[in-house]
């Protein structure tokens, strides 16, 4: 394949648009919750992903997890997990079987937070994506995204 080949050309268009989509929604999400909660998307993800660890076997996710969870690296989710203990709605504590082990929590506070957030986010979601459904170049990746019935 040479770099003028069709099929690769139409892969790099693919890869734009869908781009292009995921920036899209990103950045409306952002302002959306950035305006109402005071929370980043990078923010909101971290406690939703915290939110659903339970306790016993399997129950806690070790922070490589949760950094693949929120597309971030670890120096990253560390840093960001910082900042939202900082705030109160993250706690640490260390792993009672295992000394070496650090868990990470969402607090009474950032579980209240997320749960008011969670509105906006849908919302902010929901109009991202009619907004891009309006644009050819991005309404087959919208009906892929609806067409998802992935479980967490």
């Amino acid at each position: 394949m040479t770099a003028t080949d069709p099929a690769l050309t139409a892969l790099a268009q693919g890869w734009c648009a869908l781009s292009a989509l995921h920036g899209r929604i990103e950045a409306h999400i952002e302002r959306a919750l950035q305006a109402t909660h005071d929370l980043s998307v990078r923010e909101y993800s971290l406690l939703d992903v915290l939110s659903r660890q339970h306790d016993g076997e399997g129950g806690h996710l070790q922070m490589k997890q949760v950094a693949d969870a929120v597309v971030l690296s670890q120096s990253a989710t560390t840093r960001l997990v910082t900042r939202l203990e900082d705030r109160g709605l993250l706690e640490r504590y260390l792993c009672p079987t295992d000394r070496r082990g650090i868990y990470t929590n969402v607090t009474p506070a950032g579980l209240r937070l997320l749960e008011e957030a969670r509105p906006t986010n849908d919302a902010a979601l929901r109009e991202a994506l009619d907004d891009a459904a309006q644009h050819p170049e991005l309404a087959p990746l919208v009906r892929v995204v609806e067409s998802l019935n992935v479980s967490a």
